[in-house]
């Protein structure tokens, strides 16, 4: 895929598998909600979670977006890069507000505000810095 359609892609899918380094050197691999903050892939988790444990560690992550159920409908990206801690309150609460609203589909924050805020305390939020992006649209194979 070209930039601008990879770009499009990150802003029309929703979920990401993350995938952090335990200590032992093994992957550890989730699904996240996640969001685009200021073009960069964005996400929020619990300060005592396993995946902020390993980014604390060792910033290395890789996150892969893919859509498709048969082999010529697969495309997807793989983001290399690494994760920026972001613990301002404000600016969890900006991202978690983005991801929320990503995750819902609701365009008006203010139904989910509450929930958000009361989150949001108990959360940290990591922004994704790409090192290598590689992408694929097996629609093209046809």
């Amino acid at each position: 895929m070209t930039d601008d359609e990879v770009a499009g892609f990150l802003r029309e899918a929703r979920k990401l598998q993350l995938a952090t380094i335990n200590p032992d050197g093994t992957p550890h691999l989730v699904t996240m909600f996640y969001g685009l903050t200021d073009g960069l892939i964005s996400f929020w988790t619990y300060g005592k979670a396993q995946k902020t444990r390993n980014i604390i560690r060792d910033p290395r992550v890789t996150c892969l977006i893919e859509a498709g159920d048969d082999y010529f409908e697969l495309r997807g990206a793989m983001v290399y890069g690494k994760a920026r801690l972001v613990d301002d309150p404000a600016e969890i609460l900006r991202i978690g507000t983005g991801i929320t609203l990503r995750m819902t589909g609701l365009e008006d924050p203010e139904p989910m505000r509450q929930y958000v805020e009361q989150t949001a305390r108990k959360r940290l939020a990591f922004l994704v810095e790409p090192t290598k992006m590689v992408s694929w649209d097996h629609r093209r194979l046809r």
